[in-house]
């Protein structure tokens, strides 16, 4: 496939975060490739292994599951591997790369992007290329809450790693319906992954601003 087809594939899109049935039937209802379940015990969104293996299994079957922790012990990765059987686990603390390869599952690793060392578009790219057995490099804002914050970024951060074509890129970070075409734009990722801009409330997603934030990545060219 040329270069010039791959510009013009569509952009996923993964909701994360998720805690109820209805959010989840809707989110595969709208078109969501992927759903994030958290295993962060300071998260308001964090699950059981058991409760999120209810979840994914509701999910459509093209729709992918993904399992997402913060440092944790490698006890509660396999527990969850076991129970849920996610389709890929997603780091998204300071995990080593022999940390996250330990497990032989597919992963993604996240890079609170502005954080010391990744805080110049060499040094982001420098650290990425430490996890090239990573399935995707999905970039999230630096924060004390590891995600689901809402605050954005300096996306010209991720200039070289967006042209460097290493990896499949996912952005998060602040996301919303009003900022998300912009940013598909400017950074052409493969996917983006949104969770409190979709939200009422931590782990509680609102119907309306769901449908609004599918429609507004629906059709933009990467």
């Amino acid at each position: 496939m040329d270069a010039d087809t791959l510009d013009h594939r569509r952009t996923r899109i993964k909701i994360c975060g998720l805690t109820r049935e209805g959010d989840v039937a809707l989110a595969c209802e709208l078109g969501a490739d992927a759903l994030g379940f958290v295993f962060y015990p300071k998260s308001r969104r964090c699950l059981s292994p058991e409760r999120a293996a209810q979840l994914a299994k509701s999910r459509d079957v093209f729709v992918d599951s993904v399992a997402l922790f913060v440092e944790p012990s490698p006890d509660l990765v396999a527990d969850v591997i076991s129970v849920m059987h996610p389709n890929y686990l997603q780091f998204h603390g300071d995990e080593t790369a022999k940390f996250c390869e330990q497990f032989n599952w597919p992963y993604i690793k996240a890079f609170r992007v502005g954080a010391p060392g990744l805080d110049t578009p060499e040094g982001v790219l420098k650290t990425c290329q430490q996890y090239s057995s990573a399935r995707g490099w999905l970039f999230d804002s630096f924060t004390p809450a590891y995600g689901g914050s809402g605050h954005e970024f300096d996306r010209d951060l991720l200039a070289l790693v967006s042209s460097s074509g290493n990896k499949p890129v996912i952005l998060s970070g602040g996301l919303r319906t009003d900022n998300v075409k912009s940013l598909i734009t400017k950074v052409r990722p493969q996917a983006v992954d949104v969770s409190s801009g979709v939200e009422s409330e931590p782990g509680v997603k609102c119907p309306e601003k769901m449908r609004a934030f599918v429609q507004a990545v629906a059709g933009t060219l990467r």
